[in-house]
């Protein structure tokens, strides 16, 4: 399973960078998967709009996987007075540093406390590295084994260690890498060198249709055709 590191590569629109420039925060995320997962820069960016429910030096800086999910129920419960809400699936992907899930958390939250709206592409909430591994050439794209690491990061088997919970989710990866590997190998069958089966190989000969097949007179298999079937 993986270690935990964020990929480096994470994009914002530029309307949310100039916003998070303009709050002059202690730190500017470069890295957004990995500044955003501790909950400890949100918890500065909602202090600007709620400095009351969120009070300097009331989270935990730890990079532990206890302290991440304390700041964020912690996040949750402040912003409960205030009716906002944000989405546990979306948070989880935050911590856990899935590819696309504090990016698209950072722009629900600039919609929700600038009231603004921007046009961007909403990511699936399953938050996998399909997008990336489709931008690499075939010889670089991930094993199976190099899939399920990627997609099942080891925080997720900690927060969560039920065995057949995360067998589950190992399979849907397995899966989802085996499909892909299938359209690949019937998009480029040269590639992979593979050979026709017997059934590809046989004569394809069209059914008659029941118009044209012939009535015969008697039983027997060597009786001659007498006329043809009418419709």
């Amino acid at each position: 399973m993986s270690d935990g590191r964020c990929p480096r590569k994470a994009a914002l629109p530029r309307e949310v960078m100039k916003w998070l420039l303009s709050l002059d925060l202690t730190s500017y995320p470069n890295n957004v998967r990995r500044d955003f997962s501790s909950g400890c820069l949100m918890a500065e960016i909602f202090s600007h709009y709620y400095p009351h429910e969120f009070p300097e030096h009331s989270y935990n800086k730890g990079s532990s996987l206890s302290a991440k999910q304390k700041n964020w129920n912690w996040i949750e419960r402040a912003l409960q007075k205030h009716n906002l809400h944000l989405r546990k699936e979306v948070v989880d992907g935050t911590i856990h540093c899935k590819p696309g899930a504090a990016e698209l958390l950072v722009q629900e939250v600039f919609t929700a406390l600038t009231n603004r709206s921007i046009n961007v592409q909403v990511p699936e909430t399953d938050f996998t590295d399909q997008q990336y591994q489709d931008l690499l050439p075939a010889v670089a794209r991930s094993t199976a084994s190099k899939a399920i690491k990627n997609n099942l990061r080891t925080t997720e088997i900690m927060a969560e260690p039920d065995i057949s919970t995360n067998q589950r989710k190992a399979e849907v990866i397995l899966h989802r890498h085996l499909e892909r590997k299938a359209a690949e190998r019937a998009l480029n069958p040269g590639r992979f060198k593979m050979k026709p089966n017997l059934g590809q190989l046989a004569i394809k000969r069209l059914l008659p249709s029941s118009k044209d097949v012939e009535c015969f007179d008697g039983p027997s298999s060597q009786a001659t055709p007498s006329k043809l079937c009418s419709s």
